[in-house]
């Protein structure tokens, strides 16, 4: 018969195996944290439409069931240039989109998609992810209770599809052009009139000729969009937009109820998301482009260099007078511009390389 210590020692070992396993039983009966993910984009529209599905997909894979988080696509919930509002107010936990739509309501906001002739794609990582520039980014977008994520690129725009040629600084003023950020505001300057339409309304305007030219992404999208049907010149270099970065929001208050591995999860998701992207638009616009200029009456032409110079004597104005509008804007000025300067003479000599060697 067991002595009364041996039966206490059970006794207490029974208790704690108790005690200790309860927690995985009840962790493993609870119903999962879901989450709603709107974006700016058509469903599965090529670069950020699919990077926006591949974000979801994986962290629905990594967080095991733990984290459900279900995809809308631009006007399920809510209209493509709401989303920040939608998650900024709780309405959505998370979002997909551009920085660059925000530029009314926070002018600083563009620096965080591309600014003309600014960082190129791997510049900006550069900056957010070594240089300071996420903790500028988590300043700026935590004022309206929102935590931004560097997640998905385009890589460079195109200048984009003009209905009539640009021979001359002249040709500029009085188009209607498709258009949006620090771009807008160049172009603005130059004597033209942005016009703001979402993604999925660019071809039916240019084919109406509601806008003259319209100026979105790279190759592989604007192909998808068939704006190469309906406008024949295609312009480069994208001056306005030299660099494709798009962001995964989330709601402040959602994401600090994550356990901490779920908070990871999401911050892999997206930084995960955005090497493959980038590869992947590399890809997509060469092909693409090259079935433009194969399949269609499409010309690819180069702005006039006095347009190039007018323009960046724009954009400079435009950046120094946005620098004045807060102390954080300044900061965000100071900071992206001395990176700029820092990566320049190597970023220049890496183009210089890559043209040599595409000779070869």
């Amino acid at each position: 018969m067991p002595s009364g210590n041996a039966l206490s020692r059970r006794a207490l070992l029974g208790v704690a195996g108790g005690a200790l396993a309860a927690p995985a039983i009840v962790r493993a009966q609870d119903a999962p944290i879901r989450w709603r993910l709107v974006t700016s984009w058509p469903r599965g529209q090529a670069g950020p439409g699919v990077t926006a599905q591949r974000i979801v997909d994986r962290i629905n894979a990594m967080a095991g069931g733990r984290l459900v988080v279900q995809l809308f696509a631009a006007g399920e919930i809510v209209p493509a240039f709401s989303v920040l509002d939608a998650v900024s107010n709780g309405t959505v936990e998370a979002g997909h989109t551009a920085a660059l739509y925000w530029q009314g309501r926070i002018p600083a906001a563009a620096f965080f998609t591309t600014v003309p002739f600014g960082l190129g794609p791997i510049e900006h990582q550069a900056w957010l992810s070594l240089d300071g520039g996420q903790a500028l980014w988590d300043e700026l977008y935590g004022e309206v209770g929102v935590k931004p994520f560097l997640a998905g690129n385009t890589g460079p725009c195109m200048g984009g599809f003009f209905r009539t040629p640009i021979e001359s600084l002249s040709d500029i003023a009085g188009l209607r052009v498709r258009v949006a950020g620090l771009g807008a505001k160049v172009y603005e300057r130059l004597g033209a009139t942005p016009v703001t339409i979402p993604a999925g309304e660019t071809y039916t305007a240019l084919e109406r000729g509601t806008v003259d030219a319209v100026e979105f992404l790279a190759p592989a999208t604007d192909y998808e969009l068939g704006l190469h049907q309906v406008a024949p010149l295609y312009y480069a270099p994208g001056f306005n937009k030299p660099n494709g970065a798009s962001e995964l929001l989330v709601n402040s208050e959602a994401l600090a109820a994550l356990p901490e591995d779920l908070r990871r999860v999401v911050a892999e998701a997206a930084e995960a998301e955005h090497a493959l992207a980038l590869a992947d638009a590399h890809s997509r616009n060469a092909v693409a482009l090259r079935a433009m200029l194969s399949e269609a009456d499409v010309r690819l032409e180069g702005f006039p260099a006095e347009v190039i110079a007018a323009a960046e004597e724009a954009a400079r104005a435009e950046i120094d007078a946005l620098a004045e509008t807060s102390d954080l804007a300044a900061r965000i000025v100071e900071s992206y511009r001395a990176a700029q300067a820092r990566m320049a003479p190597w970023s220049r000599l890496e183009a210089d390389m890559a043209r040599a060697l595409a000779r070869v």
